[in-house]
This record gives structure tokens, C-alpha cells and sequence, in this order.
């Protein structure tokens, strides 16, 4: 897929609260190229759009690896601003397990940092004026809403985890032998 492409794939990927610059992009994927995790290429005998040609990268399993190992990594890295968002795009990629301490450490820390801002407001209230005390209950009131989405997704992960695992046999059937359980 070429540049353009790329960008307005994750993009729509990662929703409009992070837009992927080409001025982060091209940086990411050169660096990508000398790492050999992915491979660039221009078609040949296509029609050019504009006097540029059309790079097109593709992954490479040296990529592939990489990325299956960024996706089991755990750690503050993981449920940072930074990282969170572009974790979660790829869940559907991670184990179970992992999704669950991510998610997890997520909460915790926006949970601190709740207390932390709740904190400070109480002690800043007088020294400010109407808009900037609207702005900090925005963002008291946006912290808050993402903790309860995070308690739903977690319990959620919960549930599907407790659903898909077999049922625990009865002591009964557990210890009926063969012969005995077929003749009912």
C-alpha cells in the first residue's frame, strides 16, 4: 500500500482523535526500511498521477514478528497516552490476557491522575476564572467518562473469558466410568 493509502487507512483506524501527519508518517516508515520491517517498491508501467511515483510498502515477517511482539508487551508503555489508542486498534490481535492487564493498567493510571487533577482543583478553584474552571471540569468529566469505559470493556473481557471456558465437570460424571455413563 502506498503512503496516501497507509495514512488514510489508520486514520479511519484511530478515529479523529489522532490524525497521522504525512510528517510523522514518512519519518516512521523510513525508519521502518532500515530496520527491514517492511520493503518499499515502485510499480512499474502504471500511468503517473502527479511526477512522483507511487511507493508502495509492504510488510516484511521480519515486520510481522516485530508487531506480534510489540502486541504481548505489557507495561506502562502499553496504557500511556502516547500508545493506548494505537494498542487498542490492534485488541482484536492480542491475546486475552494481555488486553486485560492493558486495559487495566489504563484505568489505574487514569484513576491517579483523576485524583491527582481533583486534587489540585480544589486548591486552584479560587485562582481562576470561569472559562478555565469549565475547561478543567471538561476534562475532569472526560477522564471520568473514559475510566467507566474502561470498567465496561474490562468487565466485558471478563464475561467473554468466563463464557468461552468449558463448563467444570460434576464430581458425578467426573468419576463414572465409560461403561456406566452409557448405559443411561
Amino acid at each position: 500500500m502506498h503512503g496516501y493509502e497507509l495514512r488514510k487507512r489508520l486514520n479511519l483506524m484511530l478515529g479523529w482523535s489522532r490524525v497521522l501527519s504525512y510528517g510523522s508518517l514518512y519519518p516512521t516508515l523510513k525508519k521502518m526500511l532500515r530496520a527491514a520491517l517492511i520493503t518499499e517498491t515502485a510499480p512499474s508501467g502504471t500511468a503517473p498521477v502527479s511526477r512522483r511515483k507511487r511507493i508502495v510498502y509492504e510488510v516484511t515477517d521480519s515486520g510481522r514478528e516485530e508487531f506480534g511482539r510489540l502486541m504481548t508487551e505489557v507495561g506502562p508503555a502499553a496504557w500511556e497516552d502516547d500508545n493506548f489508542d494505537i494498542r487498542f486498534a490492534f485488541f482484536s490481535r492480542t491475546d486475552m490476557e494481555i488486553r486485560l492487564r492493558v486495559l487495566e493498567g489504563r484505568r489505574t493510571r487514569l484513576q491517579e491522575r483523576l485524583q491527582r487533577v481533583q486534587s489540585e482543583l480544589v486548591r486552584t478553584q479560587a485562582e481562576v476564572d470561569r472559562y478555565a474552571e469549565e475547561l478543567q471540569r471538561h476534562g475532569v468529566e472526560s477522564v471520568e467518562r473514559e475510566v467507566r469505559w474502561l470498567s465496561d470493556l474490562i468487565q466485558a473481557e471478563r464475561n467473554t473469558a468466563t463464557t468461552q471456558s468449558p463448563p467444570p465437570e460434576s464430581a458425578s460424571t467426573a468419576t463414572e466410568s465409560p461403561s456406566t455413563a452409557s448405559r443411561d
